[in-house]
């Protein structure tokens, strides 16, 4: 009777929850229509016709949980940097990077003699922002941007002014005709499309580039790059010139860290490349980043680099594309290795552990370097086999014992 009682207690209090739960989410859902009502108003003063705003939000009627939940992570701020490149800047990258030159060469080429722009920054790019367009295959990454960028400007106070400006220039897309209601995805803060374009950098610098008639960052692979190149462009992208260099750190001189000298200067306090060649254009100004620390790599930065930060404001970011770039182009990517706490694996071994998985049987996704869920999931049920502890974790102890 005991257990029966406390049986029936529990499915009392799980039903409670429940109602709770639907009240709570109810109510929110009131409020997020309320907010949608509201803001008309707004859009109206920006000449966003009622017409348009009614076709925007078609269908909406509960802000989009998940867009809240994204919204407290953003791994390029959060991740150790050799994590995060390592996801970004890896052999599968590289090799899909060169695919893409071959595939898309003389649009491409078409566009670095246009813009300016090094052709492999804009592959790097795009692989950094949607995986070359992958990400647009899953849908269920996707999120309507007018729904997404009204659930922050409701439910995010942080971003709430961002938001409110971008669903503003997003209205704006939608009422100029570039895109169809239901083609107006993008990630949980509103970037769109292949090259990732939040709507009022979309709306200051999107291209036609394929003569169609719209601008297209969706579906068309020539608007894409050709708005990523005109970004750069706009914002001093110097032609001809690298977004920087990995140079070796000379004893003492982590203090010069975060100052800024021309590449000769550099040169002359003891700095100097892996490879032992002069840094070129040695009177480009470069800034000196430790992103590591003084036990780690050493790069000096030149103006290109600040122009990438233009599409995303982490130095990590610009870095991966700055890496990724000179790898698809085959000039070598970095010499020195980051601090990675002992017993972690660097790029290359990541790379065999998903080999070794695979052969085994224990994993069929991609061998990407990525260790999601599935290969985590694969790394627990070997762990257990060999009699490690099931932490789900990649380390050089697990590939040592596969080796073996």
């Amino acid at each position: 009777m005991t257990i029966l009682r406390n049986h029936r207690f529990a499915l009392a209090t799980i039903a409670t929850m429940m109602v709770v739960t639907s009240a709570i989410d109810a109510r929110a859902d009131a409020s997020f229509k309320s907010w949608v009502s509201k803001f008309y108003q707004s859009a109206a003063e920006n000449g966003i016709s009622r017409s348009t705003y009614e076709q925007a939000f078609a269908g909406v009627t509960a802000p989009d949980k998940e867009v809240l939940d994204k919204a407290n992570f953003q791994p390029e701020f959060k991740s150790q940097i050799w994590d995060y490149l390592d996801s970004r800047v890896n052999p599968y990258t590289v090799r899909i990077g060169r695919e893409m030159l071959a595939r898309h060469g003389r649009t491409l080429n078409a566009l670095e003699k246009h813009f300016g722009v090094d052709k492999h920054i804009l592959l790097a790019i795009w692989s950094m922002e949607s995986n070359y367009g992958a990400v647009l295959v899953k849908h269920d990454r996707l999120h309507h941007v007018p729904q997404a960028l009204a659930t922050l400007a409701w439910g995010d106070p942080k971003r709430a002014k961002f938001a409110r400006t971008q669903l503003i220039a997003a209205l704006k897309i939608l009422q100029r005709g570039d895109v169809t209601p239901s083609h107006l995805t993008g990630s949980w803060a509103g970037a769109m499309g292949h090259t990732q374009f939040i709507p009022t950098s979309y709306l200051l610098y999107a291209v036609d580039a394929d003569g169609d008639g719209k601008r297209d960052i969706w579906t068309s692979i020539p608007d894409a790059l050709a708005t990523a190149a005109n970004l750069l462009a706009e914002n001093g992208w110097q032609t001809g010139h690298s977004w920087g260099y990995e140079a070796v750190l000379p004893a003492g001189a982590a203090r010069y860290a975060g100052q800024t000298k021309t590449l000769a200067q550099w040169a002359a306090l003891g700095f100097t490349r892996p490879n032992g060649k002069k840094f070129p254009r040695q009177g480009d100004r470069a800034e000196l980043k430790l992103m590591a620390g003084a036990g780690g790599p050493a790069f000096l930065m030149t103006k290109n680099f600040f122009v990438i930060k233009r599409y995303n404001a982490a130095d990590s970011y610009a870095l991966g594309v700055g890496l990724l770039a000179d790898e698809i182009a085959g000039v070598g990517g970095m010499t020195q290795s980051w601090p990675r706490p002992n017993g972690t694996l660097d790029i290359k071994e990541k790379f065999e552990l998903q080999s070794r998985m695979k052969a085994l049987g224990y994993y069929d996704g991609e061998i990407d370097g990525n260790f999601g869920s599935g290969s985590k999931a694969a790394i627990s049920a070997l762990q257990t086999r060999l009699g490690m502890q099931s932490d789900g974790e990649p380390s050089k102890s697990l590939l040592h014992a596969l080796r073996k």
